[in-house]
């Protein structure tokens, strides 16, 4: 037995799917691909597949991974990749196949690049506006958590957050916290900048990349 990290990109109409139906999507892929994948013992035994963090509904991911147990080694990377890019939807394309090497629990940070195409105001403006919002002691905007709807201040949490015009849209790039321990949902700067300035806008987020404390990237 081996364990394997998987790397794909979650893209298109796929980030509308959610982790559940990735997780199924994911073994339906394996499955016809006929990746030996290793099972559990007992009673009720399931494969042995773990995804590392998933992604909100409507972002997507640029550099995404899943864990999953061969009972074949010899198995080669290359092989591993074409099976499962023939078995999985193009808004779903694996790049690679690597050795785990930090645990999905060391994660902290995550990047997003965030495109905004606003309505009757451009791009410019929108940006000097944001900004000001940025520099506001706070910015409180309501976030779901499993004890209910709380008033979180996310200002602390902007400190790696820049943001510029490009070809008429606004761009916004950030790291924020991520993981089991605290998660800033990017959604949260669209819902600030809706509920501060009253500015209209389409948002295309896709996650970048992920890290742990000390900020090197989640491998």
């Amino acid at each position: 037995m081996k364990n394997v990290r998987i790397w794909f990109k979650k893209i298109g109409t796929a980030r509308f799917i959610s982790h559940l139906d990735l997780n199924r999507c994911m073994l339906r892929a394996i499955h016809k691909a006929k990746i030996p994948l290793w099972y559990t013992q007992g009673f009720n035994p399931h494969a042995f597949i773990t995804f590392a963090l998933p992604l909100s509904l409507g972002i997507a991911g640029e550099r995404e991974s899943m864990d999953i147990r061969l009972e074949d080694t010899e198995l080669t990377r290359e092989e591993l990749i074409s099976r499962l890019n023939a078995a999985l939807p193009d808004d779903i394309p694996v790049f690679d196949a690597t050795e785990p090497v930090m645990k999905p629990g060391e994660i902290a940070y995550a990047s997003f690049i965030m495109e905004l195409e606003t309505e009757n105001i451009c791009a410019e403006e929108a940006v000097s506006r944001i900004k000001g919002m940025l520099e506001q002691e706070n910015i409180i905007v309501p976030k779901h958590t499993k004890s209910g709807i709380v008033d979180l201040d996310i200002k602390p949490f902007l400190r790696k957050t820049e943001i510029a015009p490009k070809t008429g849209l606004i761009e916004i790039q950030t790291v924020l916290p991520a993981g089991s321990n605290m998660n800033v949902n990017p959604l949260l700067i669209c819902d600030a900048i809706k509920t501060y300035l009253k500015l209209d806008f389409y948002a295309d987020i896709k996650r970048t990349n992920l890290y742990n404390a000390d900020f090197q990237i989640f491998v």
